[in-house]
């Protein structure tokens, strides 16, 4: 699995964020929760994976991309020390649902406690 975070990775069908957090099963490490669907996907990708920020606790544009751009960053440098030996394909979104804007370590350490759980949990 590369290091990228390419355009077949990230989560775009509406159908499937719909099916995501109606049957979906989900993980937290405060302030961030990782909401996984085992799926079948249309592309030879194994994971695919959005990010959100909750409009209400940022209201600045500027702020909610930020935290967006980090999620995103711990993904794509986390995703092979967890997901490279995975067999099944999922969908994920990871939702950051703090109050207080996140440096890059923060952010890079609760994720990986979040692919931790989620590694234990589904025995990968």
């Amino acid at each position: 699995m590369k290091q990228t975070y390419g355009k077949t990775e990230k989560l775009k069908s509406k159908i499937l964020i719909e099916k995501l957090f109606t049957e979906g099963k989900s993980v937290s490490a405060y302030p961030l929760r990782l909401v996984y669907l085992k799926t079948e996907l249309n592309t030879d990708v194994s994971l695919q994976t959005g990010v959100s920020v909750s409009k209400r606790n940022f209201k600045l544009a500027v702020d909610r991309i930020r935290i967006k751009r980090l999620l995103r960053e711990a993904y794509r440098l986390n995703k092979n020390t967890y997901f490279n030996n995975i067999s099944s394909q999922y969908a994920f979104m990871i939702l950051y649902f703090g109050k207080d804007i996140p440096n890059y370590e923060f952010v890079d350490k609760k994720v990986k406690s979040l692919f931790e759980k989620f590694t234990k949990i589904e025995n990968l």
